[in-house]
């Protein structure tokens, strides 16, 4: 596997507009995109931090994994996404390596990239999100 960098950071937010008043009020960043995952049942809001992103993820549908997510842990943290050059490679080289996957092959995620996801249980607690572009 080859990670070039953290492509961002996923926050599980109630409320994007909310959310937003402190990233761009307090913090001065600026969301750059808003976009919906219809298939994840998620809508993110994304803010430029150097070469990382921070991603606001609001459920769409309270039986998404994020609206689950905040159901039973509240906002905040929710993953920590790496770039990486082909995310079916990645996926096939952890589970190779006995690490727990939640996706066996990438599926499409926001900003056209493609997506799989590495199960917190065997990632530290820490859910790991490996990202590439197509």
């Amino acid at each position: 596997m080859n990670i070039s960098h953290i492509e961002h950071i996923g926050i599980a937010v109630k409320s994007i507009e909310e959310s937003k008043k402190y990233y761009e009020e307090v913090l001065g960043l600026k969301c750059y995109s808003v976009e919906e995952v219809t298939e994840q049942k998620v809508k993110t809001a994304f803010f430029q931090v150097g070469d990382t992103k921070i991603e606001l993820l609001e459920s769409t549908s309270p039986d998404g994994p994020i609206g689950k997510f905040i159901e039973k842990k509240g906002e905040g943290m929710h993953h920590l996404a790496f770039a990486v050059n082909n995310a079916n490679e990645a996926l096939q080289d952890a589970g190779s390596k006995g690490v727990q996957l939640i996706d066996k092959a990438s599926r499409n995620g926001a900003e056209g990239l493609k997506i799989g996801f590495l199960h917190p249980k065997s990632t530290h607690g820490v859910l790991t999100e490996l990202c590439s572009k197509e």
